[in-house]
C-alpha cells in the first residue's frame, strides 16, 4: 500500500469567541500522488481553511493532517517544512 500525498481525517476546525463558527467539520480525504484535485465551493464554505490546514499555514481545532505520511501536529519546524515540502501560491500576494 502506497502513502497518500495528501490526507486528512476528520479536520475540523472552529473559529470565533462565544459564537461558534465551524470552517471545518469532519473532513476526511486522501489524495494520491499524481491525483488532480480541485476544491470548489461557494464563499464562506471553507475552501481556503481547507487549503490553508494542507499547506501548514494553520492548525485544526482537531483531526488530522497528513502531507506524504508526516504528521503535521508532529513537525515542530513549520517554516523549514513548508520551505521544503509544501508550495503555496496566494491569490492576493500583497
Amino acid at each position: 500500500m502506497t502513502t497518500a500525498l495528501v490526507e486528512t481525517r476528520d479536520l475540523t476546525r472552529i473559529y470565533g469567541d462565544g459564537e461558534e463558527i465551524r470552517a471545518l467539520d469532519g473532513v476526511s480525504l486522501q489524495i494520491s500522488h499524481g491525483e488532480l484535485v480541485t476544491v470548489m465551493g461557494p464563499s464562506g464554505s471553507g475552501k481556503s481553511t481547507l487549503l490553508n490546514m494542507i499547506g501548514a499555514l494553520d492548525q485544526p481545532t482537531s483531526g488530522t493532517v497528513y502531507i506524504d505520511g508526516q504528521d503535521l501536529s508532529k513537525i515542530r519546524n513549520r517554516d523549514t517544512f513548508r520551505a521544503r515540502t509544501v508550495g503555496f501560491v496566494f491569490q492576493l500576494h500583497n
